[in-house]
């Protein structure tokens, strides 16, 4: 199994929209890859809560895939890559590690 984990900071504003509300957005569509996506094993999206550290990531997820090629198929699906797209226009920051277990 491979493990894909990721971790997002939000800019405060960006697309007319306040970081919450990107981060609602965002994590929406996250979720709605499942079903969509081939491959997807399991999926996994949590948002920082007020409690949180103010250094820590905003925005985190969790994937598992059977293969390196069902993450790499899943890395460039279009509905995948529209996901992408918004991440590029709110998010500032980005982590990111995948291994295999």
């Amino acid at each position: 199994m491979i493990k894909h984990v990721v971790m997002w900071t939000f800019k405060d504003h960006a697309e007319g929209a306040t970081k919450q509300e990107n981060i609602v957005k965002f994590t929406t569509m996250l979720t709605s890859l499942v079903g969509v996506v081939p491959g997807i094993e399991l999926l996994e999206v949590g948002a920082k809560q007020a409690a949180s550290p103010a250094d820590n990531y905003d925005v985190v997820l969790i994937t598992e895939f059977k293969t390196w090629a069902d993450l790499q198929a899943y890395a460039v699906h279009p509905e995948h890559q529209k996901v992408v797209t918004f991440a590029k226009q709110v998010v500032s920051g980005r982590a990111a590690v995948d291994y295999e277990f």
